[in-house]
């Protein structure tokens, strides 16, 4: 009721800015259903009208811009960031202190360790899924065929950074977005109609556009951490194949 009638509504409502920042723990951890959501979807579903900003940073760079950002701006928004546990742990989630001191905020990550030539294959993903990927990459796909790219800002969608991202790959074949998340959770739902639209100079050339994710469930995650692992690997593996 809160997040509904003051945080998402206000500024059209009432014309009441705000600057508040919540940090949602979000992430598939294989810990069951109470511990994987912050139910990203809804606060997709109540974004229109750039009243608010949703992200899902995946450094500890893009944490520490993002909120200085929002504390710097002239404007205030809310902002909701989608917060992994795992990530605060996880050995490759580091940044150089250059980053810290000399970057900004960016709501679309490259990969810039591609040769865009060879790229025919591009994953999108958000979040701490990312390094899933990128581990398997690594270990079993790493021939240059395959690029990830991270939407690190959900809302607004940065649809024009995303097409100039993949406008570097002349033989670009086909897209995926990759989640976690069930198909009808996340953020799938909202930005495939989106990306569908802006895509549109991609798919007249035949690239493709296709999901990879959990199917459609009623609860937001397993309760096995078995069953998870597995369900995990599925997906990850699946983005290479």
């Amino acid at each position: 009721m809160i997040i509904d009638q003051f945080i998402a509504s206000a500024e059209s409502k009432w014309q009441r800015m705000a600057g508040l920042a919540l940090l949602l723990p979000h992430g598939y951890e294989g810990q069951g259903p109470e511990h994987s959501s912050a139910r990203l979807e809804r606060f997709l579903q109540l974004c229109a009208q750039d009243n608010m900003q949703v992200a899902y940073p995946t450094t500890p760079a893009q944490i520490f811009h993002v909120l200085r950002r929002q504390v710097k701006r002239d404007w205030r928004k809310p902002l909701i960031i989608m917060s992994p546990k795992s990530m605060l742990r996880h050995p490759k989630v580091i940044s150089p202190l250059e980053e810290l001191e000399r970057g900004v905020f960016k709501e679309v990550i490259g990969d810039s360790g591609k040769d865009p030539g060879n790229v025919k294959r591009v994953i999108l993903c958000s979040g701490k899924i990312y390094y899933d990927l990128a581990d398997e990459r690594e270990k079993n796909h790493n021939d240059g065929t395959v690029a990830i790219l991270r939407v690190e800002q959900l809302y607004p969608l940065p649809v024009d950074q995303l097409a100039r991202e993949l406008r570097n790959y002349p033989n670009l074949k086909s897209i995926i977005w990759a989640q976690e998340e069930p198909k009808n959770m996340g953020a799938y739902s909202y930005v495939a109609p989106r990306l569908q639209d802006s895509f549109s100079e991609f798919a007249a050339k035949g690239v493709t556009f296709r999901y990879l994710g959990r199917t459609e469930r009623a609860s937001p995650a397993i309760g096995s951490p078995k069953v998870h692992q597995q369900e995990q690997l599925e997906i990850v593996k699946g983005c290479f194949k």
